[in-house]
């Protein structure tokens, strides 16, 4: 058996096999969606093939870590560079306010090989739909690959440094079992940093490291044996990439059947390179693929990405259409700019001035431009601007951050936080509590009190209000405990007109939070308060459906029945409350909006949204105008509007 790294084309073919199953599955063909498992083949492959290279070096004591990280940038940041600039200009014209600035926030750690990190502490996990339009969302796969290069040189040079003679087989199994519990563990407790992050993956890698460290310790195959190996380790790939979705726990032992099926696949080629298996991913076809594989990775994501933000439907014309293009910008890619640089015998302080320190603060500067000086006229057609405006530069908790961002405790009661009715020298009789979602209904509620009530507003990003005894048990964060007791001291001075709202889809997934709004419900209303419970519009598929106007849709609505699934947690509670307290008053902004069938995000012309689940001011404004035409005004008068005498 041959010991030495040699050219193994059905190695190339897994490669194909990898990143064509992950394209099936980002551009959603049916039948794949399991296909992101694609990427944990490569880890498997990136294992073997790495430490059959360091190997080899070592053992002929020709090895350097600068010429090894050198290699490394050579090969990986040119063709990145190219896609990650193209991506830029491409979407400039379209990506406006936080989707721009995340972009650049993207690359920049994309470019340091950190963005696994970058998504997994700023952003929702990889499923979620507002993540379908992140243009570099695909490179955290790369960040993982990087940071393993990393960790792994020294530790393999050190083993043959200090452990020759040492029979470390079963140590390394120690240590890949371990590993393996760990993702295990991850994936069931922490899924979102066990998908993004290196320790859930590390057993990926080491399967590829030990057929590629024992080969020879393991038993040797022949024809007849290798043959079913090789099929077995396709079929899991193949299999998990049909048979799991996401909604399985992933890594974890999920990961174990397509990673344990290339190690098979590959170990049975170090003994059978003929096998049928091997022969098929060897085809041509295959061969090219597999070597056009990270051109092909790199630029497959991009455009879908920006398909999804511009809310461009993936019909099949689309689908064929981008494969087509993908796959000649890749072959372009690979021969004019992978292979070009790979190669060049630049030292490694050349490469890391050229290729990374240089690009990395050229991006930086993109970054702070967006972030300080982002000039939407250079973007954004003039016709267009005012439509973005009111998206982008109207939210309520902005125009009235003295009521939303003001001291926890010690929240803010004079004029500036008061609306409706004038105050005058009295006190407001009237309150809206609650999250962001509670001022992001403002415009509602002012368009119903008119000049019934002095409404005082006391809300908070991510803290609706919970009564003191449950507050403790529902939010870890001290502050958010001392802000409801602050609010609820307020609250036992007199009785008033209390209007509640929250993020109630968010809360009640949370089973205790039942109890927790239900209890705060009864002890408003003992309190003497007049409580009146504020619904919660529909959330939408994504931040991209708030700027529809913007995109020039000629549909900006979405699915009524599933806006209708999503609020099954919330109309459980109003139950509750309602059989409780039948004469607690309750108003549904959703019946502006939706009927049976569908749901607008656009009224007359005005967007509604400034993102997935929050109203901008207009847009609130706007559905309280609504309202009261279409259903009258469920607030009594104040008995001055009506010119009689102040009770």
């Amino acid at each position: 058996m041959k010991t030495t790294p040699t050219y193994r084309a059905d190695i190339e073919g897994l490669r194909a096999l990898a990143v064509v199953l992950v394209i099936l599955y980002h551009y959603q063909v049916p039948g794949f969606s399991g296909g992101f498992i694609g990427v944990d083949v490569f880890f498997v492959i990136s294992g073997f093939v790495i430490t059959q290279l360091l190997q080899r070096a070592i053992k002929k004591e020709t090895f350097r870590f600068r010429e090894f990280y050198a290699r490394r940038i050579r090969r990986l940041l040119p063709l990145f560079l190219l896609v990650s600039t193209v991506t830029f200009v491409m979407i400039s014209p379209f990506y406006i306010g936080d989707a721009y600035y995340i972009f650049a926030k993207s690359w920049l750690a994309s470019l340091g090989g950190l963005s696994n990190f970058y998504f997994f502490s700023e952003l929702a996990q990889y499923f979620a739909p507002q993540t379908h339009s992140l243009s570099l969302l695909h490179t955290w796969s790369l960040a993982v690959e990087e940071q393993f290069y990393l960790i792994w040189p020294p530790v393999l040079y050190l083993a043959y440094r200090f452990g020759k003679g040492r029979n470390s087989l079963w140590p390394f199994c120690i240590t890949l079992f371990a590993a393996f519990g760990l993702s295990i563990y991850l994936a069931n407790a922490y899924p979102t940093a066990a998908f993004y992050l290196l320790p859930a993956r590390l057993f990926e890698f080491m399967l590829g490291t030990a057929v590629a460290l024992f080969s020879q310790q393991l038993p040797s195959l022949r024809r007849a044996s290798a043959e079913p190996v090789a099929a077995l380790g396709v079929s899991m790939i193949c299999g998990t990439a049909v048979l799991l979705t996401q909604h399985h726990h992933f890594p974890g032992y999920n990961a174990l059947w397509p990673t344990l099926g290339t190690a098979l696949v590959i170990y049975a080629g170090l003994h059978q390179p003929s096998t049928l298996t091997a022969r098929l991913l060897s085809l041509p076809v295959m061969v090219f693929l597999g070597g056009i594989s990270y051109s092909l990775y790199l630029w497959h994501w991009p455009p879908v990405a920006l398909m999804h933000y511009q809310l461009i439907e993936l019909t099949w014309s689309n689908r064929l259409l981008l494969m087509a293009a993908v796959l000649v910008l890749s072959w372009l890619s690979f021969r004019y700019v992978e292979n070009r640089y790979r190669h060049r015998p630049w030292s490694f302080r050349k490469t890391f001035i050229v290729l990374l320190l240089i690009p990395l603060l050229v991006v930086w500067a993109i970054q702070v431009t967006i972030r300080l000086a982002d000039d939407l006229s250079f973007r954004i057609p003039e016709e267009r601007r005012e439509l973005y405006n009111i998206i982008a530069q109207n939210n309520a908790a902005d125009l009235y951050k003295p009521c939303f961002k003001g001291d926890p405790t010690d929240f803010n009661k004079d004029a500036a936080c008061v609306v409706g009715r004038d105050l005058g020298d009295g006190e407001p009789d009237a309150m809206l509590i609650g999250d962001s979602h509670a001022i992001a209904l403002l415009g509602f509620v002012e368009q119903l009190i008119g000049d019934r009530h002095a409404l005082l507003v006391v809300t908070r990003a991510s803290t609706p209000f919970v009564i003191p005894e449950h507050s403790v048990k529902a939010f870890p964060d001290p502050e958010k405990v001392e802000r409801n007791q602050a609010l609820a001291d307020y609250l036992q001075q007199r009785p008033m007109t209390v209007f509640v709202n929250a993020w109630w889809n968010s809360y009640l997934m949370n089973e205790s939070f039942q109890t927790y709004f239900l209890d705060t419900v009864a002890w408003l209303h003992a309190q003497g308060h007049e409580v009146i419970m504020i619904e919660d519009v529909p959330e939408l598929p994504s931040a991209s459906y708030a700027e529809c106007l913007l995109k020039n849709m000629d549909d900006c609505s979405i699915d009524a029945a599933q806006a209708r699934q999503k609020q099954a947690n919330f109309q459980r509670f109003k139950q509750s409350v309602q059989q409780r307290f039948p004469e607690i008053t309750w108003i549904d902004p959703r019946k502006v909006i939706c009927d049976e069938e569908r749901c607008q995000t656009v009224l007359g012309g005005i967007p509604l949204y400034r993102d997935e689940n929050h109203l901008n001011h207009v847009g609130s404004t706007e559905i309280g105008k609504r309202y009261i035409d279409l259903f009258g005004n469920p607030l009594p008068e104040h008995p001055q509007a009506k010119g009689g005498p102040a009770e």
